[in-house]
C-alpha cells in the first residue's frame, strides 16, 4: 500500500487545488450575469446577421486529403531515422505505403475532387447531372426554418 501513497497524495493535492481555485474564483470575482453576457456569443456582441450557408463538400474533401498526406509525412520521419537498420524490407514497406497513397491521390484527382471553378463542369458526366438539380433545390441553408415541424409535434 505504501507504494501507492505518492499517487494518492497527488490525487488529493489535485482535488484540493481544483476546489480552492473554484472557491477563490467565486469569492474574488462573483458572477454578474446580464442579458448581453448570457447571449449565445461570448464576446457580448449580439448577432444580427443571417446564418451562413453550409461549407461545400469539396472543402471537406480537400481537408481530408491534407490530413492523409500529413499523416504520411509523419510516418516518414521515423522511417528516415532507422532506414539503415530496416534494409530491403523497410524500403519495400515504405514503397507499398507510398504507392497506396499515391494511387488514392490519382483516384481523387480523376474524380475531380480537387477541381475548383469552371474546370469542374468539364469533368462532370452528363448522365449523373440533371439541369433541374441546383444547390437551391438540394441544399437547405442552415437556420431555424423548418426545425419545428417534427413528427412528434405534428401528432400532438
Amino acid at each position: 500500500m505504501g507504494q501507492f501513497l505518492p499517487i494518492v497524495a497527488m490525487i488529493v493535492l489535485a482535488g484540493l487545488f481544483a476546489g480552492i481555485s473554484f472557491v477563490a474564483s467565486r469569492i474574488l470575482n462573483p458572477p454578474h450575469p446580464t442579458s448581453t453576457k448570457v447571449a449565445p456569443y461570448e464576446s457580448g456582441i449580439l448577432d444580427v446577421t443571417a446564418p451562413p450557408e453550409r461549407f461545400p463538400v469539396r472543402f471537406m474533401l480537400v481537408a481530408m486529403i491534407f490530413i492523409v498526406f500529413d499523416i504520411e509525412t509523419i510516418f516518414f520521419f521515423p522511417f528516415a531515422t532507422v532506414v539503415d537498420d530496416l534494409g530491403t524490407f523497410g524500403i519495400i514497406a515504405v514503397l507499398v505505403f507510398s504507392a497506396t497513397l499515391f494511387e488514392s491521390l490519382l483516384y481523387i484527382i480523376s474524380k475531380g475532387a480537387l477541381d475548383w471553378g469552371p474546370v469542374q463542369h468539364l469533368r462532370r458526366s452528363h448522365l449523373m447531372t440533371d439541369p433541374a438539380r441546383t444547390t437551391r433545390t438540394t441544399v437547405r441553408a442552415v437556420g431555424a426554418e423548418g426545425r419545428h415541424d417534427t413528427p412528434a409535434e405534428e401528432a400532438a
